[in-house]
């Protein structure tokens, strides 16, 4: 679909600035959106046996889909140029942007924390989530998705657009509020204190199940 619709509105490689898509068609993407977030969602309950396994599986497969969503762009289109040019991420509740190199570092470590938890799951110890562990993990991933929204954020509400931020129940097209928007600085330092945060999560989690192992 990502395919389809960057021959069809951006014939001559897709950059920014944006080109206005009209309300259907953004709202069916939208959909697409939801639709792939549901189909995971499905992989993950008729995979997993108990709750932890079954985010286990929800996060491998959203890093794995992530990642190899622009490892096909690069065969297909030869996009991206590098690590560093600025994509849409996603588009709920409204456009999120920032460097490909960023969902694909969150991916990685998804796959890594997925895979550790389905180890340990597997080698049948008893696994769970302490909530200050999980207080990290949520807190970091907030902070890397406000980095990703803030861009778009500012750029609307600053008055740079005449139009308000899109909304699913918006009736002008998608982007006409970003056609004069080119990315230029993400803030990285957001983007590290969330990784940040998620690895302390992890490592806490890491050490205290591993302490529990070993007196096991």
């Amino acid at each position: 679909m990502v395919v389809y619709l960057r021959k069809i509105y951006y014939p001559g490689g897709f950059d920014f600035p944006l080109v206005p898509m009209e309300p259907a068609l953004a709202l069916t993407e939208v959909f697409r959106e939801v639709a792939t977030i549901i189909m995971l969602v499905w992989i993950a309950l008729i995979a997993g046996r108990n709750t932890l396994q079954k985010f286990s599986f929800f996060i491998f497969c959203f890093g794995v889909w992530d990642i190899f969503y622009y490892v096909f762009l690069k065969i297909i289109l030869d996009w991206p140029e590098s690590f560093l040019t600025p994509d849409i991420l996603f588009l709920i509740p409204f456009p999120w942007v920032g460097p490909v190199l960023a969902p694909c570092l969150v991916s990685a470590i998804m796959i890594i924390f997925a895979l550790l938890i389905l180890y340990l799951l597997e080698k049948g110890y008893p696994v769970k989530i302490k909530n200050r562990e999980a207080l990290f993990l949520i807190s970091g991933c907030l902070i890397i998705i406000f980095s990703f929204m803030l861009d778009y954020m500012q750029h609307t509400i600053s008055g740079n657009s005449e139009h308000g931020m899109w909304t699913m129940v918006s009736h002008e097209s998608m982007f006409i509020e970003l056609r004069n928007y080119v990315p230029t600085d993400y803030i990285w330092t957001l983007f590290i204190l969330g990784q940040v945060l998620i690895l302390i999560g992890i490592v806490v989690f890491w050490k205290r199940t591993k302490k529990y192992t070993i007196k096991l």
